[in-house]
């Protein structure tokens, strides 16, 4: 397959699955639930971070565990309400109560501190990092880990958000950005304007890896941090502008091998 046949692929693909239909099998679609962007925000990082296995199963639990919180993660964060949760309860495969209280903690300072998370995004002067998701991460690691003193659960913090910044792929925490900052107005919300679509980074997990080395856009084995620059880097020589679009490529054209 030449270069210009595989972008033709690319192309076709993202523009077959970027369509509205996708929204309602995919996580994406419980932001899409709310109009306030706080409530959007807590929304995409917190089913994002559990969207990991089979898509029902994810969309099941990412339903329950909004539940979980009346239906209004702002508010039931502000309110603590999270305090009341039992430590085992489970929410999806290893994310149980306790990473969930971890988790709403953390995030509970950031807002209370700046309002939201795009704005604190923009304290953490993300949009001048070369790897902005990566950044952001950092500084919601801290977050979280000082909102959580004296007893902070080493365990919990690694449910949460990855620990390792230089080895991971941070696939979910792209997913969320992904659906914050794409502005299509398809599939993603677009409401963060603190970077841009052309800063975004290919959410890669396993899945996202084997087909992209089937297409030999990376040779990396590795589904790490240098793979996913590897990826994003490949095809940003195809769409500069949006690279991310091509997420949907490499998940329509997954689902034909």
């Amino acid at each position: 397959m030449t270069d210009n046949d595989l972008q033709d692929l690319l192309d076709s693909e993202a523009a077959r699955i970027n369509s509205p239909a996708f929204i309602s099998d995919d996580p994406v679609q419980f932001p899409h639930r709310f109009s306030d962007p706080r409530d959007i925000e807590i929304t995409s990082l917190l089913t994002s971070s559990i969207a990991w296995g089979n898509r029902k199963m994810i969309c099941r639990d990412c339903d329950k565990m909004l539940a979980l919180m009346d239906n209004s993660p702002y508010d039931y964060m502000m309110d603590e309400g999270y305090e009341d949760l039992p430590d085992e309860g489970n929410i999806h495969r290893t994310f149980f109560n306790r990473h969930l209280k971890y988790y709403l903690r953390g995030l509970r300072k950031v807002y209370a501190a700046h309002g939201t998370m795009q704005d604190f995004a923009r304290a953490e002067d993300i949009a001048t990092s070369e790897t902005p998701a990566w950044k952001l991460v950092e500084g919601l690691n801290r977050e979280l880990a000082e909102a959580n003193a004296p007893h902070t659960d080493p365990s919990a913090a690694s449910r949460c958000m990855p620990q390792n910044l230089k080895t991971t792929a941070l696939k979910r925490v792209n997913m969320a950005l992904r659906w914050l900052v794409r502005n299509d107005g398809i599939v993603d919300l677009g409401i963060w304007d603190v970077i841009t679509p052309s800063q975004l980074f290919i959410p890669l997990d396993v899945h996202v890896g084997n087909v992209s080395r089937e297409l030999g856009l990376i040779s990396r084995k590795a589904d790490d941090r240098r793979t996913v620059i590897e990826l994003t880097e490949r095809l940003r020589r195809y769409n500069p502008d949006d690279p991310a679009i091509y997420d949907f490529a490499l998940f329509g054209i997954g689902m034909k091998l």
